[in-house]
C-alpha cells in the first residue's frame, strides 16, 4: 500500500485510499518519532475503516425489502433479502471493511428470547464465518423500544453474548441500560452501543445517563438510511452529558442498500480485526459521512479525536482531510468548521479547494465542554440529493474533561 505522509504542526497524518494508516508524530522530535498516546503509553498508529453499522436480514421478516410496495412478498424475493450470511458476502465483495447486521429483536425468529435462540445462535456462527483478514462481520441487534415506559428509542448493541426483547414486560430503556452494563462479550472486543435515528428529545430526554452506561453506549446516527441527517438530536446528546461518537447507520433492510447506500461509518482502528474495531467504537474513533472513501483525522493537544483532555485551556488542533478521488472535482474540500457546546461554531476555515486539506488552529477557551469538526466539500457527498452547502462528514468530538 503507498503511503502519502504530510508535515503540520503537532502530527503527521500518513492518509492513503481506504484503509489508510495514521501515526502521530510529536513536532518538536525527529519525524520518525511516534507521539505517545493519550494515556502516556506507546505510539499509536490507527488505520481508517469504512463500514455500516445498521442492517436488517431476512431475520427481520415482518418487513423490509421482500415485500413490494403493496406489502405482498415478492415472488423472487430472494434476490432482494437474504440472512446475515448473505448480507456479508455482498458487503465483502462491494469494498466494505466492517458491517453489522442489527436485526430487529422482537421478530417472530427471535422468539423465544434465549441465548439458544436459532436465530440468534446463527447470527453470530454467520459472522464469525465471514471475518476473515480483509473483512470483519460484527452481530448485534436493534433494541426497538417502542412502547415504554421510561421513554422511548432504537439502539444498536454490538457484540454482545445474548439479546433482549425491548417489547417484552418490565424490558424499558433503564432496564436496558442496567444489562448493558453485565451482559458479557460474544468473544473478543467489548459490548457497544449507538443511539439509531434520534430525535432530539427522544429516549426521555437523554435520561438514565451515568458514567458506566455512557462508556457504552459511545454512538450516535448523525446518519440514517444514507441521507438522513440527525444532528439536532446529536447537539442535543453531547450538551446532555452523552459522550458519543458520529456513524452512519444505513439501516437497509435488504440487499439493494448494500450496493447502493454510499454513506459510511469510519473507524480509526489499530488492526482491521473484530476487536480493534470494537475498540474504536468504544472509544469514539468514529466518523459519519456522506461520502465512501473520505480520509479525516485530528488531534487536540496531541490526543486522537474520541479523546477526554484534563481540563486544559489552550486546545491546540492538527485536522487533516483528504479523498483519494483525485479525478473528482466534486470531492475536493472547501470548507472546514469546529463547533463547540450547544451548536456554537468556533472557527471556521475555507481554503481553497483542494484533494487534502490540512488546518492547524488554536483556540483559547475556558468553560466548554466539547468540541468537534465538520467537513464540506464541492459535492456534498455520493449520496442522494447532495448539496455542497452542507456538510458531507461529522468528526468524533474531543471532551474537554470540564
Amino acid at each position: 500500500m503507498k503511503l502519502i505522509s504530510q508535515r503540520i504542526t503537532g502530527i503527521v497524518p500518513l492518509i492513503a485510499a481506504l484503509g489508510a494508516i495514521v501515526t502521530v508524530y510529536a513536532a518538536d522530535t525527529d519525524k520518525n518519532k511516534p507521539l505517545p498516546n493519550a494515556n502516556g503509553g506507546a505510539p499509536t498508529t490507527y488505520h481508517i475503516y469504512a463500514g455500516n453499522t445498521h442492517a436488517h436480514t431476512s431475520f427481520t421478516w415482518s418487513h423490509g425489502d421482500q415485500y413490494d410496495k403493496d406489502k405482498k412478498l415478492r415472488p423472487d424475493w430472494e434476490k432482494h433479502q437474504g440472512p446475515p450470511s448473505q448480507h456479508y458476502a455482498l458487503a465483502k465483495a462491494n469494498g466494505y471493511d466492517f458491517y453489522a447486521t442489527t436485526d430487529h429483536s422482537q421478530e417472530v425468529a427471535f422468539d423465544p428470547t434465549s441465548p439458544t435462540n436459532p436465530a440468534w445462535v446463527a447470527t453470530k456462527q454467520q459472522a464469525e464465518a465471514a471475518t476473515d483478514a480483509n473483512f470483519v462481520a460484527i452481530a448485534g441487534y436493534e433494541h426497538s423500544e417502542n412502547n415504554g415506559p421510561g421513554g422511548k428509542g432504537h439502539l444498536n448493541v454490538f457484540n454482545s453474548s445474548t439479546y433482549l426483547d425491548a417489547l417484552e414486560p418490565g424490558i424499558d430503556l433503564p432496564y436496558l441500560y442496567q444489562w448493558l452494563k453485565t451482559v458479557p462479550p460474544n468473544g473478543d472486543g467489548p459490548v457497544v452501543a449507538s443511539f439509531n435515528h434520534p430525535g432530539p428529545n427522544q429516549y426521555n430526554n437523554w435520561a438514565y445517563r451515568d458514567p458506566q452506561i455512557t462508556d457504552i453506549i459511545t454512538m450516535l446516527e448523525v446518519i440514517n438510511s444514507n441521507n438522513k441527517i440527525h444532528y439536532e438530536a446529536f447537539l442535543a446528546a453531547l450538551d446532555k452529558g452523552w459522550k458519543v461518537s458520529p456513524v452512519a447507520g444505513n439501516d437497509n433492510h435488504g440487499l439493494w442498500g448494500i450496493t447502493h447506500h454510499t454513506s459510511r461509518t469510519f473507524v480509526l482502528a489499530t488492526s482491521k480485526t473484530k476487536a480493534a474495531i470494537l475498540e474504536a467504537m468504544k472509544h469514539r474513533r468514529t466518523y459519519a459521512a456522506l461520502e465512501q472513501n473520505i480520509q479525516c483525522q485530528y488531534t487536540v493537544n496531541g490526543a486522537i479525536m474520541g479523546s477526554t483532555l484534563s481540563r486544559p485551556t489552550s486546545f491546540n488542533f492538527a485536522i487533516a482531510v483528504s479523498d483519494p478521488d483525485t479525478t473528482n472535482p466534486a470531492d475536493k474540500i472547501t470548507k472546514l468548521d469546529i463547533v463547540k457546546d450547544g451548536g456554537a461554531v468556533v472557527q471556521t476555515f475555507s481554503p481553497t479547494p483542494a484533494y487534502s486539506v490540512t488546518w492547524t488552529p488554536t483556540i483559547n477557551d475556558a468553560t466548554s465542554k466539547y468540541f468537534f469538526v465538520r467537513v464540506w466539500n464541492a459535492g456534498g457527498g455520493d449520496a442522494r440529493d447532495a448539496n455542497p452547502n452542507k456538510p458531507v462528514a461529522w468528526l468524533a468530538p474531543v471532551w474537554t474533561g470540564r
